[in-house]
């Protein structure tokens, strides 16, 4: 999955802005060919309230899911990952991030501010992390 410098910076600095507790969201964008996953490209931050208000977990609203995706098809784009941040830990899969990672069609990316700035994309396949691609 690419994900364009601007893009990245966006969820810096949404991710400082929202800390100490974590921050979260849907990366759109396009795909040429889905069952492979090749030539992702994010076009977009689809920023979601963290409901949770927590340093320590997220949660979205199930309004705010539904506008991104409504968002997302009238853009004629495509969910390719969920993020979120990571305020004190660091760019990998909690327990719960393995538990709760559904959508095998889908990446996981998480962005830590700990020991500096790293973002990890993930994808994550009955709870094991079957791909990881570093962005930062």
């Amino acid at each position: 999955m690419k994900i364009p410098q601007e893009i990245i910076n966006e969820l810096i600095n949404q991710a400082q802005q929202d800390a100490p507790n974590e921050t979260c969201g849907y990366l759109l964008g396009l795909t040429s060919t889905e069952e492979e996953n090749t030539d992702i490209v994010v076009t977009e931050n689809y920023w979601m309230e963290n409901t949770d208000h927590s340093p320590e977990h997220f949660s979205f609203a199930p309004k705010d899911q539904f506008a991104a995706l409504k968002y997302a098809r009238s853009k004629g784009l495509k969910i390719l990952a969920n993020w979120h941040s990571h305020p004190a830990s660091p760019s990998r899969p909690s327990e719960e991030d393995l538990r709760l990672a559904n959508d095998p069609n889908i990446r996981y990316a998480i962005l830590s501010l700990q020991d500096g700035i790293h973002l990890n994309s993930f994808r994550i396949i009955n709870g094991e992390v079957v791909d990881k691609e570093v962005h930062l």
